[in-house]
């Protein structure tokens, strides 16, 4: 829960609005000790050693703050600001006021609430640097060897000091407020994709209600389909119409068993998670339902290891088949398939489906834009297919790539987690 936090927005604002504190007391508190020690300032030693270590136990506070179970937000963002206004004016305040060269770091914590805080938020932070600049113009207490020269060079203490502040603010603006900036470009990457999650999920929502609404209707019209064939097959007819009639019949048994199997994966899909299987005997059976459909196809299956395993549901067998039948509309002669495992980083293993038709190849525009939307390659295809596709590889932690090969058709890859690498991808599945 903790880890959970420290991923939030403001969190890790806070996070790098304590590191810059600790490092900027930390060099005020060694250019004072340099100056009284080295340089012989006359400075209240006592209320400035005092302001510097408050600010460094309230400093360790905020560490401990951030491993509490509490979310960070932005009131109390701005009061960490204005804490830090504060710590800044009176150290001002005793060390030269206005004329401190260290003055112009009240930039800092106004560029921090700009960059990360509401607009209400920001003007207070920058009113209250505002006015504690403008009274340390009349309240404080001098330091007359900043106006010291250094050396025979022309150069004061003042100046020089103006150039150290110089030095940390801009290498704070530049890591500090970089970084602050970067995590909030990375949040509003992270909406944009769950917007985009949510379009496409409310997308599958109606698709998979006109399809159950389809597969109702489609019931009837099929079973008198089946009464027919078999009136026709008791006809006298010859062999070559039998052996059609023989195919029409398989193909219709072959729609009526999707449309059961449908209904059924609609009603078992909250309650049964994937279940493992041997991924090369579940890739040869889904290929044989796929041969019914599809008898003019050849193909090659060449498979590394017989028992790799895989997490599977009828949903895979859908995204598969839907593949598989967009290299055989390509060109369904020699389709070579290949089962294969890949080692990635970490120790991480992949299960690979390599399928490759010798079609014209595919488009850059449409891979690149494969799974946004309901796109096609084909004239007649509505893209319904590679967008279930590709939603529910997603859905199982996998992806699909697109590639046109040099000597001409089509490489799509699959990739899968190996259920023995990536249990993560079985928890989110279990949770679906």
């Amino acid at each position: 829960m903790t880890q959970a936090l420290l991923l939030t927005t403001p969190a890790r604002n806070l996070v790098r609005l304590t590191i810059a504190r600790g490092i900027t007391w930390t060099c005020f508190l060694a250019v004072i000790l340099f100056g009284i020690e080295v340089m012989d300032f006359k400075l209240r030693v006592v209320p400035i050693i005092a302001i510097i270590v408050a600010m460094g136990l309230f400093n360790v506070a905020t560490w401990w703050r951030l491993g509490q179970n509490r979310q960070v937000t932005d009131v109390e963002y701005l009061i960490h600001l204005l804490i830090d206004v504060t710590g800044l004016t009176l150290i001002f305040y005793y060390t030269g006021g206005a004329t401190n060269p260290a003055i112009t770091y009240y930039l800092i914590p106004v560029a921090m609430a700009a960059a990360t805080q509401p607009w209400r938020h920001a003007c207070i932070t920058a009113a209250s640097a505002f006015v504690a600049y403008s009274m340390l113009m009349v309240f404080f207490e001098p330091v007359p060897e900043l106006r010291h020269m250094i050396g025979d060079s022309l150069l004061t203490l003042n100046v020089l000091g103006m150039w150290l502040n110089f030095a940390l603010c801009a290498g704070l603006i530049t890591f500090v407020i970089f970084r602050m900036a970067d995590t909030l470009r990375q949040r509003d990457r992270t909406l944009s994709r769950t917007r985009e999650a949510a379009l496409r999920n409310e997308q599958i929502l109606a698709v998979a209600s006109q399809a159950a609404g389809t597969a109702h209707e489609l019931g009837t019209p099929l079973s008198t389909m089946l009464m027919l064939i078999d009136e026709m097959k008791s006809d006298p007819i010859t062999d070559m119409q039998r052996a059609d009639l023989d195919l029409l019949r398989s193909q219709v048994d072959t729609c009526k068993r999707h449309l059961r199997e449908l209904v059924a994966s609609a009603e078992r899909r909250h309650s049964d998670p994937p279940v493992r299987v041997k991924a090369a005997e579940w890739l040869e059976a889904l290929i044989q339902r796929w041969l019914v459909m599809r008898p003019d196809v050849t193909y090659q299956l060449h498979v590394d290891d017989p028992a790799l395993p895989l997490l599977a549901d009828p949903t895979l067998d859908q995204a598969i088949m839907n593949l598989l039948n967009n290299a055989a509309d390509a060109n369904p002669q020699d389709i070579a398939i290949t089962l294969s495992e890949s080692a990635l980083k970490e120790n991480r293993r992949e299960v690979v489906i390599s399928i490759v038709d010798h079609g014209p190849g595919i488009s850059i525009e449409i891979a690149s834009h494969m799974g946004e939307s309901f796109i096609s390659g084909r004239s007649r295809g509505l893209g319904i297919g590679l967008f279930l596709t590709h939603s529910t590889l997603d859905r199982f932690g996998g992806s699909v790539s697109l590639y046109n090969q040099t000597q001409g058709g089509t490489l799509t890859e699959v990739r899968l987690p190996h259920p023995d690498t990536d249990p993560s991808a079985l928890s989110s599945l279990s949770q679906e």
